[in-house]
């Protein structure tokens, strides 16, 4: 039975990711536009021989307060080879970009502009393990509101 992605649904997804390296900076959530995600849980299991291994998470979203796309760093840690790193702090975020915002948010004009989403540019939450030769698993679960 295929999963309901229709306008109102909130379905809740899981996606593993197997020996990531800085090489392909993988992204983990591809924003949709008029979708909100909020992750619930990301787990990275270190595989490297370098220990301690650093792996840093990044959401590349809207940045309200210079009216530009901007890299948040969420997590950076050191995790020893062998070992597992749970983040579990929830965050939700918008799809894809607003359209006609510039500024600051200093207003609920702007404020809403930035929930609308109008824009085409993809928001998306990737991993970045910092050198080519280390490497982990990920998995990611979170909820992916249609609010089409």
């Amino acid at each position: 039975m295929a999963i309901a992605r229709g306008a109102g649904t909130e379905i809740i997804r899981s996606a593993s990711f197997f020996d990531i390296s800085n090489a392909t900076n993988t992204k983990l959530i591809i924003g949709e536009q008029h979708h909100i995600y909020t992750i619930l849980t990301v787990s990275i299991y270190c595989i490297s021989n370098v220990s301690p291994f650093t792996v840093q998470v990044t959401l590349n979203s809207w940045d309200a307060d210079n009216s530009a796309t901007a890299d948040m760093i969420l997590f950076k840690s050191s995790i020893a080879a062998g070992q597992t790193y749970v983040w579990d702090n929830k965050i939700s975020f918008n799809g894809t970009h607003p359209t006609g915002h510039s500024g600051t948010m200093d207003s609920i004009a702007k404020q809403n502009l930035i929930a609308d989403q109008a824009s085409a540019t993809s928001s998306y939450f990737w991993i970045d393990t910092g050198s080519n030769s280390d490497s982990c698993n990920a998995f990611v679960t979170y909820i992916d509101q249609n609010n089409v």
